[in-house]
C-alpha cells in the first residue's frame, strides 16, 4: 500500500477519483465534404480524415475536443470573435481519440463560452463527464496545440495541484473568464498549485485565472506567457467581451498575461515562485472588486519590449513581499487599487498568510528566507491612470529609467518609509511625475469601442480655475509622504486644470532629506500628435519649472527634514518644522521670495502664496 500510495502522489498531476472515459472502438474514419459525422459518445481511432467542407458535431449540450497521442490539436475558433470551436479539416494519425463531454458554460459580457478541460473537478472530485481524460498524457502532462482549450478547471471546490505540468500553444479568446488557460480556480474554489511548469504561447492564452471570490495559492512555479498571432478581421477594443490586447494608450504592447485575478472578494497568492510574460502583464487584477493579490518572494518578469508587474484595479489590495520585479514598462498600474512594496520579514508573512487564509505551514513559513523587494523598470515604476495608493517600506529598491511615480492626473497616495533602507532611484532624476491624462480613449465606431484614439498635445496656457485654491491641500490632490530617507531627484506638478478645477502636490518630508526640485511646471511630450504608431511616447515630457496656475506645490519639512534645493522651484505654500531647513548646494545662496519679497525660510515658519526659489 505505501509504494502504490507513494507511486501515485510522484504523478504530475494527480487525479484523485477519477475513471477511464468510455470508449468506442472504430478503427478509421473518413468524414467527406457535405457530410456530418454526428458523435454520439466518446470514440478512439486509428485515423482521422475530415474533409474540406466536412463536419463533426456532438450532440446538443456537449462539447468535442481531438487528441492524438495525448496531445489536444485541431480545434479553432470559427470566427474572430466567437465562442465555440470546431475540428479543422485535415488527417490524424496516431492514438486519435474525438471526446464528447458535457460543456462547461462560462457566460461572460453577454456571450457564453462552452469550455473544454483536461480535467473538471467539481465539489465532489473530478468530473469525468467535463473532463478530456484522453488530454492527459501517461507522464500527467496536458498538451494543447489547439484553440481555446483549458488544463483544469476547478470549480467551487477544494483541491490540489502537484507538480503539473501544462503547455498550451495557440490562442484562447477571453482572459476575462479564462476562456484557454492553463489552470482555473472559480466560484470560491480553493485552490492549491505546487511545483507547476506551466508555458504557454498564444493571444489571451493565460497561465493562471481566479475568480469567483475563489483562493488560489500558487507554490514553488514557474509560469510563463508568450504573445500569440492575433485572429483576422480583429480590432483592438476596451469591450471586454471582445478584447484580446492590451489598449495601445496605456502605453503597452502584447497579447498575453501571464495571470489575472477577477471577481468579488478573489484572492490570490504567488510564493516562491517565477512569474512571467512577454507583454501586456503579469500579475494582473481585473473586472472586479476588493480582490487580494501576494507575491511572496517570487520573481515578476517581463521578457518583452513592454508590460507591466502588476495592475490594480476595483479597490484590489496587492502586496509584494521579498519580490524582484523586472519589467519594460511599469511596476504596477494603478487604478483604484493600494499597492504595497516590503520586506518578506517573518511576521509580514505570517500576517499576510493568515489574513488571506492562504494555509502555508509553519515548516512553509520557516523555509521562506526573509529578503527585501527590489524594483526595476525600463521606464517607470508606478503609473496611475485612476485613484490609488503605494506604500513603500522596509529595504525596497526601486530602480527606474524614468520618474519613480507617474501621475496621469488623478488623486493619489504616496507612502514611503526609509527607515529600514528603502531607496529610490530614478535615472532620469524624476521622483515624481504629475501631468494631464494622456490616454485618448477608445473611439465608437460602428456601434463598437476601437482603440483608434488620438492623443493631441493641449495648446496655450490654462484658463486659470477661479475657485481653486493652489495653496491649500484638497481631497483629489495628489499626496505624497516620505519618511527618514535620503532622496536625490525633482517632484514636478505639471497638471493643466480646467476653469473649474485644479490639482495640487501636498508633500511631507518628515526626517531625511531631498537634493531637487519640487516645482509647479509645463510639461510637454517630445510629439504633438500620438497615435498607435507611437504609442511609446506616452506619458513621456519634458517638464520647465512655471508659477502655478491650476498645479499648486506645498511643502512640508518636518522631523528635522533637510532640503537642498538644486534649481529654481515655484511653491505656493511651504512649512518648516522644528529643526528642518531649506538650502542651496554648497557654494550657492538660496533666495526666496513670496509674492515678489524676499523672505528668510526661517526653522518654524509657513508661507503661502507665489513663492520662488531661486538658486544664486
Amino acid at each position: 500500500m505505501k509504494t502504490h500510495l507513494a507511486l501515485a502522489l510522484s504523478i504530475p498531476l494527480v487525479l484523485v477519483g477519477a475513471a477511464p472515459a468510455a470508449a468506442t472502438a472504430t478503427s478509421r474514419r473518413t468524414v467527406a465534404a457535405g457530410e456530418t459525422w454526428l458523435v454520439p459518445s466518446t470514440t478512439k481511432l486509428s485515423s482521422l480524415t475530415l474533409a474540406a467542407g466536412g463536419t463533426i458535431a456532438a450532440p446538443a449540450g456537449d462539447v468535442l475536443t481531438l487528441t492524438v497521442n495525448g496531445v489536444e490539436q485541431g480545434s479553432k475558433l470559427t470566427a474572430t470573435g466567437a465562442t465555440t470551436t470546431a475540428i479543422v479539416p485535415g488527417t490524424y494519425r496516431g492514438d486519435v481519440v474525438v471526446s464528447v463531454t458535457e460543456a462547461n458554460d462560462v457566460a461572460f459580457g453577454g456571450l457564453t463560452f462552452p469550455f473544454r478541460q483536461a480535467v473538471f473537478v467539481g465539489p465532489s472530485g473530478v468530473a469525468d463527464a467535463k473532463s478530456v481524460r484522453a488530454a492527459v498524457a501517461r507522464d500527467g502532462s496536458i498538451t494543447s496545440t489547439g484553440e481555446a482549450f483549458n488544463g483544469v478547471y476547478v470549480d467551487g471546490a477544494t483541491y490540489a495541484l502537484r507538480n503539473p505540468r501544462i503547455s498550451l500553444t495557440g490562442n484562447g479568446r477571453s482572459d476575462f473568464v479564462g476562456y484557454g488557460a492553463a489552470i482555473v480556480g472559480n466560484n470560491g474554489a480553493r485552490l492549491t498549485v505546487d511545483g507547476a511548469d506551466i508555458d504557454n504561447r498564444g493571444a489571451v492564452r493565460t497561465g493562471v485565472v481566479a475568480d469567483g471570490g475563489s483562493t488560489v495559492v500558487v507554490k514553488n512555479s514557474r509560469i510563463h506567457t508568450a504573445d500569440g498571432v492575433l485572429p483576422a478581421g480583429y480590432v483592438s477594443t476596451v469591450d471586454t467581451s471582445l478584447m484580446e490586447d492590451v489598449p495601445w494608450m496605456l502605453g503597452l504592447s502584447g497579447n498575453a498575461r501571464a495571470t489575472n485575478l477577477l471577481g468579488n472578494g478573489t484572492k490570490a497568492a504567488y510564493v516562491n515562485s517565477a512569474i512571467s510574460s512577454q507583454g501586456w502583464g503579469v500579475l494582473s487584477t481585473d473586472n472586479g472588486q476588493n480582490t487580494q493579490l501576494a507575491s511572496i518572494n517570487s520573481s515578476v518578469r517581463i521578457t518583452g519590449k513592454d508590460g507591466y508587474g502588476s495592475y490594480a484595479i476595483g479597490n484590489a489590495t496587492e502586496r509584494f513581499l521579498g519580490s524582484s520585479l523586472d519589467v519594460a514598462t511599469y511596476a504596477a498600474i494603478n487604478r483604484g487599487g493600494s499597492l504595497y512594496y516590503g520586506d518578506s520579514s517573518r511576521a509580514a508573512v505570517s500576517s499576510v498568510n493568515s489574513s488571506l487564509g492562504l494555509g502555508l505551514s509553519a515548516s512553509e513559513l520557516a523555509r521562506l528566507t526573509p529578503r527585501r523587494t527590489t524594483i526595476n523598470s525600463d521606464k517607470w515604476g508606478v503609473m496611475w491612470h485612476g485613484a490609488g495608493t503605494v506604500d513603500v517600506s522596509g529595504g525596497t529598491v526601486i530602480n527606474t529609467r524614468r520618474a519613480t511615480f507617474l501621475d496621469k492626473g488623478q488623486q493619489v497616495g504616496i507612502t514611503v518609509d526609509g527607515s529600514k533602507g528603502a531607496r529610490l532611484n530614478p535615472a532620469d532624476g524624476v521622483l515624481l511625475q504629475m501631468i494631464e491624462d494622456d490616454d485618448p480613449g477608445p473611439q465608437m465606431v460602428d456601434g463598437k469601442l476601437v482603440n483608434t484614439g488620438v492623443y493631441t498635445e493641449p495648446a496655450g496656457t490654462p484658463a486659470k480655475a477661479a475657485s481653486f485654491d493652489v495653496t491649500a491641500a484638497h481631497g483629489a490632490d495628489a499626496v505624497a509622504t516620505f519618511t527618514d530617507i535620503a532622496l536625490k531627484g525633482d517632484f514636478y506638478n505639471a497638471i493643466r486644470g480646467s476653469a473649474a478645477t485644479g490639482k495640487n502636490l501636498v508633500l511631507t518630508l518628515d526626517g531625511g532629506s531631498l537634493a531637487g526640485r519640487v516645482t509647479s511646471a509645463v510639461s510637454r511630450h517630445r510629439v504633438a500628435t500620438i497615435t498607435s504608431a507611437d504609442y511609446q511616447e506616452l506619458g513621456v515630457v519634458t517638464d520647465t519649472p512655471a508659477a502655478a496656475v491650476n498645479n499648486g506645490a506645498l511643502v512640508a519639512l518636518t522631523g528635522g527634514a533637510d532640503w537642498t534645493v538644486t534649481g529654481t522651484s515655484y511653491l505656493t505654500k511651504l512649512t518648516l518644522g522644528a529643526g528642518s531647513a531649506v538650502t542651496a548646494p554648497h557654494g550657492r545662496q538660496l533666495v526666496m521670495t513670496v509674492d515678489g519679497v524676499r523672505v528668510n525660510p526661517r526653522a518654524g515658519g509657513t508661507w503661502s502664496g507665489a513663492i520662488v526659489l531661486a538658486v544664486q
